[in-house]
């Protein structure tokens, strides 16, 4: 990690929260006069990963999108897009055994792409309106993918597209973007002060772990924003330029559990609007408990349920007796359908 200018205004790494309250229904107040007017949007996602228990592998995703104007009159909307995987698709180009070729991952790249790409065409019909009437969009995670430094090329690849079309649409539109991880486990701070004392310890605890027995537990505190500067599989290729053009902070969000990770795109901060943007962000979490109340709805609108999965191959075996595909169960998944 690498500081940025709002070092400078920090206090062992503390920047306050200005406002304080009596109880949650002064919480809430405040809250909901922050959002008034503001556009809130998230996108999430869910899946359903080819199984051995059928003959043909398949998968689905569905991705949920919710977009809150917090406007006199409750006009939001609601909506689900749903896509399915055909064998092909979803079995690996460098195997054609389901197991070792390890199909739900295909399953889920094709979700997050898709939930990608959604933030991007919300933020792109935005695009023309005045600065406060453009949405903040939530995506629900990180945008440092070091997992995809593990990967294989053909998978590692989309992963790295989507994200870099993410923050560029962010910056190009000028439509905030954040990333909020509620449970993190990324070291950026923790390497940093280990660069700093010259103590490397890889066994040493994450940054939310260390930072909840140093953040004061006054909700809504936060650390100052750095800039990601993460050694790993993706930056050590040079596959990775966006990590330094994401910034993150830590902010307290409950005094029982580590800050929440937010991060956002470093242009957001040269702009000035880091602390406007927080702000909607703690009202957000006020109204939802805790976690963004957008980032939920979106969840609750993209989950796919026990019934929703077997009403999926019941449908898909209708289908393959229509155009004679052979499919059949294990007595297993027979059995199942059965019980429940």
């Amino acid at each position: 990690a690498l500081p940025t200018q709002e070092l400078d205004a920090a206090q062992a790494l503390c920047i306050p929260f200005a406002s304080t309250w009596q109880n949650h229904q002064e919480a809430r107040a405040w809250a909901l006069q922050t959002l008034r007017n503001r556009t809130v949007a998230a996108v999430d996602g869910s899946q359903i990963t080819p199984t051995g228990e059928y003959s043909v592998p398949i998968g689905a995703m569905q991705i949920g999108w919710f977009v809150n104007e917090h406007r006199e009159g409750g006009s939001y909307e609601k909506d689900v897009y749903f896509e399915v995987m055909a064998p092909q698709e979803v079995v690996d180009d460098e195997s054609t055994n389901m197991e070792s070729g390890q199909p739900d991952r295909r399953v889920n790249l094709l979700r997050f792409v898709r939930e990608c790409q959604k933030l991007c065409e919300l933020m792109v019909r935005s695009e023309h309106l005045p600065m406060l009437e453009k949405p903040l969009c939530f995506f629900d995670g990180s945008f440092i993918i070091s997992f995809a430094g593990q990967m294989r090329p053909n998978l590692a690849t989309p992963y790295i597209s989507a994200i870099i079309q993410l923050l560029d649409c962010s910056k190009r539109t000028r439509v905030p973007l954040v990333g909020f991880v509620d449970d993190s486990h990324s070291r950026d701070l923790v390497t940093l002060i280990g660069h700093i004392t010259q103590r490397h310890d890889g066994r040493a605890t994450g940054d939310a772990a260390m930072l909840h027995g140093h953040l004061p537990a006054t909700w809504g505190v936060r650390t100052p924003f750095f800039a990601c500067a993460r050694e790993d599989g993706l930056s050590k290729e040079e596959r990775a330029p966006f990590y330094t053009e994401t910034v993150f902070t830590y902010m307290r969000l409950t005094s029982e559990r580590p800050p929440a990770r937010i991060e956002m795109p470093i242009w957001i901060l040269e702009d000035g609007r880091a602390e406007e943007i927080m702000d909607l962000v703690r009202a957000e979490c006020v109204v939802g408990a805790g976690y963004p109340y957008a980032i939920e709805t979106a969840d609750a609108l993209a989950v796919i349920s026990q019934q929703d999965r077997q009403r999926f191959y019941a449908l898909f075996e209708q289908f393959a007796q229509r155009q004679e595909i052979d499919f059949t169960r294990t007595r297993k998944a027979a059995s199942k359908r059965v019980r429940r």
